[in-house]
């Protein structure tokens, strides 16, 4: 009889960040990621169109500010953000879309510190921006999306540029940041993404 005890197979916390411009592909990398990582993805993008499909009150505040292609304010996602890591044990998550703003990332620190969770990877994808507004057209074609045409595709990328790359520039002060060419095939895009992750900043 073997009264060998079971190996401990309790999941680590582990966080991952994806940045980059509005089209780079976070969202389709960070769901194949997460369902193969056993890692949950939390897209506030999905989160907050979520609620402008339902009608409830947080939709109605921010459709207009998402189809004029600007940012939600802070204090609205780090709330929201806050209250899904304490549901988490472990605190196992991919980030795609927050932060966007130096407050929201210096918020996200204090929560992740309060937590005794370490940010293990920041990766940026980087795409020439002329590609990413044909990427969201194409986007809001086959998807019906309304907030992916060209107009305010542009906003976003503006608004990317003069916001998010301060947060780019927050974790590269820290050793995080692992600057990944998005373009090419889903596949060759993750194959750059999995080799990042094995091998941290």
């Amino acid at each position: 009889m073997d009264n060998t005890k079971p190996e401990n197979t309790k999941l680590e916390n582990q966080v991952i960040i994806f940045l980059g411009a509005p089209g780079a592909g976070k969202g389709t990398q960070a769901a194949r990621l997460a369902t193969e990582h056993n890692l949950l993805q939390i897209s506030t993008g999905d989160i907050l169109r979520d609620h402008i499909a339902r009608g409830t009150e947080l939709g109605q505040r921010v459709e207009p500010i998402m189809k004029q292609g600007h940012l939600v304010p802070d204090d609205v996602l780090v709330s929201m953000i806050g209250e899904k890591l304490q549901t988490l044990e472990p605190v196992r998550v991919i980030f795609d879309g927050f932060p966007r703003t130096l407050a929201q990332a210096e918020a996200l620190d204090q929560m992740l510190l309060q937590n005794g969770t370490p940010l293990n990877s920041v990766l940026l994808l980087e795409v020439p921006t002329e590609e990413l507004i044909a990427r969201i057209v194409n986007r809001g074609i086959s998807s019906e999306r309304s907030d992916d045409n060209e107009t305010t595709a542009r906003a976003r990328q503006q608004v990317y540029h003069d916001l998010t790359q301060p947060v780019v520039e927050h974790y590269r002060k820290q050793g995080l940041v692992q600057a990944l060419e998005g373009r090419g095939s889903t596949n060759e895009v993750y194959a750059r993404i999995l080799e990042a992750v094995q091998t941290p900043a």
